[in-house]
């Protein structure tokens, strides 16, 4: 971060200072931001965020203890000690969001926002790849794409970086707007309109125009990178004021692939037409979704003006973020494909067919868990998924969870044999299944949403002697 005048804070979240012991408040300079009194250094800003089972301000002292000079408040009888300064704040959430947008004003770099219902992170992780051959790239870090994570991503650039790829999450109407408000991209992306958080939002549609909020703050000169091949996204075709690059594996998109050629775990080579050139382009990742992150990393990389060469040099040094499909070899050669970070039906079906494409394992075993924030969706969403994974050449289904069980009905009603299909009430089941299953060479797809926490059977795997 780039130190900041406390009178730069001021105006930027509309605050009032409360101080005693001071007598050149104008040169308080601030040199970091910190919601965490765990990480405070001195001479910091703490902001206290306040969630249902705790409130920030009980951590003011603490944070003033460790070195914070100055402290964001919504409360104005906190006392405050000499030499330090409270600045009251009518809401420190929204303080936070609006120091960030007055923060990213000052940097005058290309900014890509990137949301969608599933693929955000791997595209954020290949649109930065791409990036980085040309430019000094700030990304999104980690789960940090939400109302908090993004402000401080956004506080992480620093006069070195020339380009800003910031993912955006939601699960309700008016996140992503908030997000666009800090971002101001001057591209937007969306990778597809899926049905995660449908139980929030009513219906794809509701997604569609949730989704959409990322074009409210979009620059007026902007564009937007959608994916051509998801039919509501199509539908935003001379209905928004921007210029739309459209990217898909269908030849009527501006750019598409074809000749797509699986290599298993090793990945998945490509030719992608751009302006009427075949570029061939090696993805050193496994799965066809992944085609769809290196189009969209392309398509922002024509319009930052990199070079073919720039370009697929990018999407060869693309490394998948922790828990996205990463692929792990045991000390006693079992695979494990390492997708537990979220779920929806459409990334449950995309990891089954990199599952089925894998050649290393004698045996595939899928362990799928729930598929979460699905409302009257899940019954449907979860037999969608078991009635794919019994057209495919899969082993054995494992299903974990109270809504798991939906996937082994619809993979037993579509054909797949019950013997080779078990359910477990929870993770503990399944490994005393497991200790007693797993043979040499087996390869596991391990997938559920965040909150089903399968990392535990990632590792359980991983010790297995």
């Amino acid at each position: 971060m780039e130190k900041m005048r406390l009178d730069e804070v001021i105006f930027a979240v509309n605050g009032k200072t409360i101080y005693e012991g001071i007598n050149d408040i104008d040169k308080i300079i601030i040199n970091g931001i910190s919601t965490d009194t765990r990480k405070i250094e001195v001479g910091n800003l703490f902001i206290p965020l306040s969630g249902e089972k705790y409130d920030g301000h009980n951590f003011i002292n603490e944070a003033f203890n460790k070195g914070a000079v100055v402290c964001l408040t919504e409360k104005s009888d906190i006392p405050v000690p000499k030499g330090k300064i409270l600045i009251l704040v009518e809401n420190t959430k929204k303080a936070l969001i609006n120091l960030a947008a007055y923060y990213r004003s000052l940097f005058n770099i290309p900014f890509i926002a990137i949301t969608g219902s599933v693929g955000k992170t791997s595209t954020k992780d290949m649109i930065a790849s791409v990036l980085s051959q040309k430019y000094k790239v700030l990304k999104t870090e980690g789960n940090f794409n939400n109302e908090i994570g993004v402000p401080l991503t956004v506080f992480r650039l620093n006069k070195e970086h020339e380009v800003a790829v910031i993912e955006m999450g939601m699960n309700h109407f008016g996140e992503i707007d908030n997000l666009s408000y800090i971002v101001k991209p001057d591209i937007a992306v969306i990778t597809n309109i899926g049905v995660s958080h449908i139980e929030n939002l009513g219906s794809r549609e509701g997604i569609l125009r949730a989704k959409s909020e990322i074009f409210n703050h979009l620059k007026k000169d902007g564009i937007a990178v959608l994916n051509g091949d998801d039919d509501l996204l199509r539908t935003l075709e001379n209905k928004i004021p921007f210029e739309i690059s459209y990217f898909g594996l269908n030849s009527n998109n501006d750019i598409y692939a074809k000749d797509i050629k699986s290599k298993g775990a090793i990945g998945v080579d490509v030719v992608v037409i751009l302006e009427n050139k075949k570029i061939p382009i090696q993805i050193p990742a496994p799965g066809k979704h992944m085609v769809y992150n290196a189009l969209s990393a392309i398509a922002v990389g024509q319009k930052l003006n990199l070079t073919i060469n720039e370009m697929q040099k990018g999407v060869l040094a693309f490394k998948s973020s922790n828990m996205r499909m990463n692929i792990i070899k045991t000390n006693k050669n079992v695979y494990i494909i390492n997708d537990v970070y979220n779920a929806s039906p459409q990334s449950m079906k995309a990891a089954i067919d990199v599952l089925e494409e894998c050649s290393e394992g004698k045996r595939k075993i899928a362990i799928l868990g729930d598929m979460l924030e699905m409302g009257d969706f899940s019954y449907k969403g979860h037999k969608e998924v078991g009635e794919y994974i019994a057209k495919k050449n899969i082993d054995y289904l494992f299903c974990v969870g109270k809504e798991a069980k939906y996937i082994s009905e619809g993979a037993i009603d579509f054909g797949m044999d019950r013997k080779r299909v078990e359910v477990f009430k929870n993770q503990e089941e399944l490994w005393d299944r497991l200790y007693t299953f797993i043979t040499e060479e087996d390869m596991f797809l391990i997938k559920a949403s965040r909150g089903m926490h399968l990392e535990k059977t990632v590792e359980k795997i991983e010790e297995v002697k």
